[in-house]
């Protein structure tokens, strides 16, 4: 309190009026000094309604919220932060991820081509070989069949041409031969 009235004191002191040594600075007349002690008034009414502490307490307060919103919003930046550099963190490795799926799938792929080219070559080659088994075994029927007419016609040929030239005594001879040759082996 004594700073104010030190300072109001050197106020009045100091005024331009009081310096001119015109009019007296402490009459009602003057209007610098009304204005003084208007100003001295509304200072002290300030004053004693403690205004400056409830001001500076408003300001204090405000203060504090504006920290308090500071601190919010930095702390909000670093998890955003934080959940950003997770996300790009997760986007590369889904790229990553992706990248090694696309090169597999294409390994997959050509081995795949490949087992299919060779089950191809395999089936093809199974299949010109039982192709092969068929002719094969086409001809080895038609020459059976062959030999088998020949030797069919060569015997009917044998046949007719012994009975041409056999006498009945010597058919009768071979039939009993015959019959005596079945009855060994049969025995």
């Amino acid at each position: 309190m004594n700073r104010i009235l030190t300072a109001t004191a050197a106020l009045m002191l100091a005024t331009p009026a009081f310096a001119a040594g015109g009019e007296a600075f402490f009459s009602l007349r003057s209007t610098e000094f009304v204005v003084t002690v208007a100003f001295l008034l509304f200072i002290g009414v300030l004053i004693y309604f403690k205004v400056p502490g409830l001001i500076g307490a408003q300001l204090d307060k405000r203060a504090a919220g504006i920290k308090k919103d500071l601190d919010d919003a930095r702390a909000l930046h670093d998890e955003a932060r934080s959940i950003l550099s997770s996300y790009e963190r997760k986007q590369k490795e889904v790229q990553e991820q992706a990248a090694k799926i696309v090169e597999t799938a294409k390994r997959e792929a050509m081995a795949a081509a490949d087992q299919a080219k060779a089950d191809l070559k395999a089936s093809i080659t199974r299949r010109l070989a039982a192709a092969e088994d068929q002719i094969a075994s086409a001809e080895a029927a038609a020459v059976r069949e062959v030999r088998d007419r020949a030797v069919n016609i060569a015997v009917a040929a044998a046949g007719e041409l012994i009975a041409e030239k056999m006498s009945k005594a010597d058919k009768n001879g071979l039939i009993d031969a015959a019959i005596g040759e079945v009855e060994t082996k049969l025995h």
